[in-house]
């Protein structure tokens, strides 16, 4: 009897993260652990993110990055904040925090020739957002919906799913617009096409009430960002901007992430 094909690296990450819709992730677990050594590589990954996490200390992290809670507090009365990195020396800690495992074709190597889109494009699988929130020295999966409140920490990652242009805001329940990627320019960033990947710093939640919902803008060739700028202030100022999509064509895919604020 022939052994089944061996999982590439690649996909043994996106296995370990969840990183795929439920059908294909169930089909490709069940495929990796008839393989003779399938569930020797996925605890070896698990424990090297493990032990990687374990080297880290993240309440210092949270506490580092609330400290600087009231810089960005005083931004808020402008009409569009641009959000700088906190603490971009963290970023090692604070991506080992959020489990962040970078996924790459196997065989690939930093710093090499990027894994080409069609790759990269899995069916049904789209881009996303994903938030921890640092709390009691460990790093929280936050669930669409969540419940946070003012001076919570929380880090933001996206997954492009094979669009190489994005840009990463918010709006809040105050009508204000935020800028976390690019942290400067006119135009959109660079997405690396496959995994989970975390912005280069942490947000701590300010006052404004009710909700904060979070953006992620892709497209398949770079873009402006007053075309979406104009979306997110068009939609902060309405009464349905904790639900409704951004108005914005449909050469644009977008992808949300609410969290729901309580009272300082």
């Amino acid at each position: 009897m022939r052994s089944p094909t061996r999982t590439p690296n690649w996909l043994l990450e996106r296995i370990a993260l969840g990183e795929l819709p439920p059908e294909e992730l169930a089909r490709a677990r069940a495929h990796l652990l008839r393989e003779p050594d399938g569930a020797a590589r996925l605890a070896a990954l698990e424990a090297d993110t493990a032990a990687t996490l374990a080297r880290h200390v993240p309440a210092e992290v949270a506490r580092h990055v609330a400290s600087q809670a009231r810089v960005h507090q005083a931004r808020r009365e402008r009409p569009v904040r641009r959000f700088p990195a906190i603490a971009a020396a963290l970023l090692p800690a604070l991506a080992a925090v959020a489990l962040v495992v970078l996924a790459r074709p196997e065989g690939a190597v930093p710093g090499g020739p990027e894994t080409p889109v069609e790759e990269t494009r899995v069916k049904g699988l789209e881009p996303r957002l994903t938030v921890h929130r640092q709390r009691a020295g460990a790093a929280e999966v936050l669930a669409e919906g969540a419940l946070a409140a003012p001076g919570d920490v929380v880090q933001l990652a996206y997954v492009a799913a094979g669009r190489s242009q994005g840009v990463i805001l918010s709006v809040d329940g105050r009508g204000t617009v935020t800028l976390h990627a690019p942290e400067s320019g006119a135009g959109s960033v660079p997405m690396a096409p496959a995994g989970t990947h975390p912005l280069p710093g942490a947000y701590a939640l300010d006052d404004a009430p009710g909700f904060e919902r979070f953006f992620l803008i892709t497209a398949d060739a770079p873009f402006t960002l007053e075309e979406v700028l104009v979306a997110a202030r068009s939609l902060a100022g309405r009464a349905d901007a904790r639900t409704s999509p951004l108005p914005l064509p449909s050469r644009y895919t977008q992808a949300s992430f609410t969290l729901e604020k309580s009272s300082p």
